[in-house]
């Protein structure tokens, strides 16, 4: 069968979409990722990507070069500072248990520091999307969970809504990128960022990269951390993905923030990452 034709039979495609949480979260069947589809197919994906801000597919047995491919389709992909890369293809970042120890650093007693992150909020410009697939799974253990940071935000009550507008939380990851020889200034984004598809508003603090409040003091700043933790730690605002070999889950970072739950001891866990940048013409920001 030629690539055209390929391209006409995808097009017929309708996803099997089977939400695990209400809000956040659905597992896609139905479609083969290693083949090439059609804009229609690839529309539908990100349109349940964006309501469900994280989709997962099961039984996807993937080259390192067929998984750049399909992230690709949504846009151009971004190559990490400082990872490990696939010799094929060097967009991809291997996730890996033995490099945990390089992104460690001494404790910041001013702030507040968690598991609960989103991927390059320390650029200008993050990257939008993520594509990650299970390359080297533990029998047991090793889970991630994503939560939906526009559910944590629609739970606040109205008064620390409005408290919370304006204030901009700093995301420091030179400690990071100094051990890579590289250098980048620290950058203060919205607490609370707007969506700039959905035009939802959503709670975005990175607790893995020293957060600090921007012009409040340390006791208050410390308060409103606790806060915005206390909503991404509601069972109600996430859900949960047990990896199975050949999974991919793919979501959207600015609508989700995601936990690595380490509990498999030593075993050398790998999944490959790839990133997908926003804004063409503000990409290398």
């Amino acid at each position: 069968m030629t690539a055209a034709a390929q391209f006409n039979v995808s097009s017929l495609v309708q996803l099997d979409v089977r939400p695990l949480e209400p809000t956040i979260g659905a597992e896609i069947s139905g479609v083969d990722l290693r083949r090439p589809f059609s804009d229609g197919l690839r529309d539908q994906i990100k349109a349940t990507l964006l309501e469900y801000k994280v989709i997962f597919f099961r039984d996807q047995e993937l080259t390192s070069e067929q998984h750049a491919q399909f992230a690709a389709r949504f846009g151009q992909l971004y190559t990490h500072p400082t990872s490990s890369h696939d010799p094929k293809v060097t967009q991809i970042h291997k996730i890996a248990a033995s490099d945990f120890a390089k992104y460690e650093r001494v404790a910041d007693p001013t702030t507040i520091e968690a598991g609960y992150h989103t991927d390059t909020s320390w650029r200008l410009v993050p990257t939008w999307g993520a594509v990650l697939r299970a390359v080297h799974l533990p029998p047991v253990g090793g889970d991630t969970i994503w939560v939906d940071a526009g559910a944590a935000y629609d739970g606040l009550p109205e008064d620390v809504r409005t408290r919370l507008d304006g204030l901009h939380v700093t995301h420091d990851f030179r400690a990071a990128l100094k051990r890579s020889g590289l250098e980048y200034p620290i950058v203060a984004h919205p607490i609370v960022r707007t969506h700039r598809e959905t035009g939802k508003k959503a709670l975005w603090v990175n607790f893995t990269q020293r957060p600090h409040i921007v012009g409040l003091d340390l006791a208050e700043a410390r308060e409103i951390l606790e806060i915005v933790l206390d909503q991404y730690r509601k069972p109600e605002h996430q859900v949960r993905f047990s990896w199975r070999p050949h999974s991919i889950a793919f979501w959207d970072n600015r609508a989700a923030v995601h936990y690595a739950v380490r509990n498999y001891g030593d075993f050398p866990r790998v999944l490959d990452r790839i990133l997908i940048a926003d804004e063409p013409l503000y990409a290398n920001l």
